[in-house]
Parts: structure tokens; sequence; C-alpha cells
């Protein structure tokens, strides 16, 4: 039996509560293939990362339920989800406005390909990576 591949995309540069609820919302669906952005990528749309690629993957990669963890070279999830075809992506539902609505429309078009399936978990309220940082910046 063929297990499904989930993916999701994230800049995991400082882990909380948010990205867990995400990661274990994504197993519920089959194995969870992580597209982790590249600090160029983070930088395109956000700022520098504070922890770099390889100490995001040291932490990604030992997350209860990650599968594999791969590079996504750009905001644009494109490459990978034609490379992975996977069943499901899965990001949360703070994306369909902003900056990110746009790559938003282009997973939808993608994975129509295949008939993969977008799946949007409410996102965790109250707590961010942007709001961390500026909690430490006041400190």
């Amino acid at each position: 039996m063929k297990t499904d591949i989930v993916y999701v995309a994230m800049s995991a540069d400082l882990i909380h509560v948010g990205h867990i609820n995400l990661i274990n919302h994504a197993s519920k669906y089959g194995e969870v293939v992580i597209g982790l952005l590249s600090d160029e990528s983070i930088k395109s749309y956000k700022r520098t990362p504070i922890l770099n690629w390889d100490q995001r993957y040291a932490v990604i990669k030992a997350i209860k339920h990650v599968k594999l963890v791969i590079p996504q070279l750009t905001h644009d999830y494109t490459s990978n989800l034609k490379l992975l075809r996977p069943s499901y992506v899965v990001h949360g539902s703070d994306w369909k406005t902003g900056v990110q609505s746009k790559v938003r429309e282009r997973v939808i078009e993608v994975i129509k390909e295949w008939d993969g399936e977008l799946i949007e978990p409410k996102y965790t309220e109250g707590i961010s990576t942007t709001d961390i940082i500026s909690r430490c910046k006041r400190s």
C-alpha cells in the first residue's frame, strides 16, 4: 500500500507551537516531507533568518512525524511539488492574504495536475517567529 506524501514548506527559523501544530496536523494525512526554505528564499519575502539552513534542518529533522526534509530554494513551491507530486500540501490559513497569497494560488494551480489537495488548518493564533523576535528586542 502506497503511503501518501504530505508536503509542508516552512522557514522554521525559530520553532514554536504553531509549527508543531502544523506538522502534527499534516501527519494525519501521510508521510510529512518538509520543504525547508533556503536562507535566500526567506530573505526574498521576510528578513534574514536567525538560524542558518543547516541549523534549521537539524531542528526540523528531529521533530516527531517529519519523514524527510528537503531544500526549497525559492519561495515558489513548483519545483519541489513537481518532483514529489504530493497527495497533500498543508499550510496554515494565514497565507490566504498578503505576500504569500500569490504563492498559494500557484500551489493550487500546480497540484491540480495530479489531483493533489491543499489543506489549510486554522493558523495558530498568538504566536509567530516575528512576534518572538519583537518581544526579544523589547526585553
